[in-house]
């Protein structure tokens, strides 16, 4: 299964604008050669419905490894430096009419689909055609005051796997649906979703910094370190229990057929199996699920850290030494917690939410995946 996890490492590159390969056309190609499938954008918002919306498909084309954009026309078209305008920025923007707007989407791309009400993104082209991605939740950004979200997916030979997030920021309330053996929806808010979030997080003590001005968004508290906006030792009383627990008692993570037993010794936690020791991590670490507790894609301490990097955020690690924990309702329960995770949660339909980078361990990221997909609508929904 591609995750969310291991999408972003392909596509880390391209966000830091690092070129992903060193040539830097496409071939032409011929949209028919390979297999498509339709993608449909609406603009549901009810309070922006007569506002313009603007998207922009963008990634990795799979079987170049170069970044592209989706064009009109269902092509994945080489981002080039040459594309930026007398401004210094690109322009793929995809209008989205007020009935919806249908794509060809062709099989052999990662990446993103971001939604912009209002204003166009500035996407900038850099040395090597690598492009620079929106960050939200740098005020220095141009994107910054522009209304914007996005949705992930990789379009592979094995599938559709697709995901909406909310790791870096909730700005836009989106939702996607896939049809193909089955039928499938996920990330829609409740009734008032967006609006119970910036409430809660406003409310919540050490989490208002979050919510921007004017409730343009609300930022991941990792992003929150960056800015100032959140405390830097947010996790450590935590971290320190957790070590200290484990210095006597011993956990097991469980990953598929295989079971790693660790202790911590010393400053180190250290596992069986050949999984790489972890380092003491910072609540940097934490809420980055990176630094100490990254988790190379290697079966082995991936799944390991992944399973640290999530019992973290839902502050479950003491609860017991049989890791990862499955049941969400024993997630968020006492002090410090991810509360900008639990309440992404606690405000999805089907209660799933990327409230972390690895929200998806036990299955409770907001992530559905089709081996035969024939259609799939990302939707603005209700403010």
């Amino acid at each position: 299964m591609i995750t969310r996890r291991t999408f972003l490492g392909g596509l880390a590159a391209a966000t830091a604008g690092v070129p992903l390969a060193a040539n830097t056309v496409l071939a032409a190609g011929n949209p028919g050669s390979l297999a498509t499938m339709s993608l449909t954008l609406r603009n549901e918002s009810g309070s922006h419905a007569a506002d313009p919306v603007w998207a922009y498909v963008v990634g990795t084309n799979l079987a170049t490894g170069q970044q592209c954009h989706l064009s009109a026309d269902g092509r994945l078209v080489a981002v080039s430096e040459a594309d930026n305008g007398p401004d210094g920025y690109t322009d793929y923007a995809l209008p989205v009419e007020s009935g919806g707007t249908t794509l060809s989407l062709p099989q052999g791309m990662s990446g993103r689909i971001y939604l912009a009400i209002g204003q166009k993104l500035k996407f900038r082209c850099n040395p090597g055609n690598a492009l620079a991605y929106p960050a939200g939740w740098v005020s220095a950004d141009p994107n910054y005051p522009i209304l914007h979200d996005c949705a992930e997916f990789t379009y592979d030979a094995a599938g559709m796997h697709c995901n909406v997030t909310m790791v870096d920021m909730l700005s836009v309330p989106l939702a996607i649906s896939l049809s193909g053996a089955r039928q499938q929806t996920t990330g829609r808010l409740r009734d008032g979703g967006r609006a119970a979030v910036f409430s809660a997080l406003a409310a919540q003590p050490g989490f208002g910094g979050l919510v921007l001005e004017n409730n343009l968004r609300v930022i991941a508290p990792g992003h929150g370190l960056n800015a100032g906006r959140f405390a830097t030792d947010y996790f450590a009383g935590y971290v320190d229990e957790v070590w200290n627990h484990y210095r006597s008692t011993t956990m097991t993570v469980t990953a598929g057929a295989n079971a790693f037993t660790g202790q911590v010794q010393g400053e180190q936690f250290v596992f069986s199996g050949g999984v790489r020791p972890f380092s003491r991590p910072s609540t940097r670490d934490v809420l980055f699920c990176d630094g100490a507790l990254a988790a190379p894609n290697d079966g082995v301490t991936g799944p390991v850290a992944a399973a640290l990097g999530a019992g973290f955020n839902r502050t479950v690690l003491t609860n017991t030494g049989a890791q990862p924990v499955a049941d969400a309702g024993t997630y968020y329960r006492r002090e410090p917690t991810n509360h900008y995770s639990r309440v992404m949660h606690e405000n999805t339909v089907d209660g799933k939410a990327y409230g972390f980078a690895f929200d998806d361990v036990c299955e409770h990221a907001s992530y559905i995946e089709d081996g035969a997909p024939t259609s799939m609508t990302v939707t603005i929904t209700p403010f």
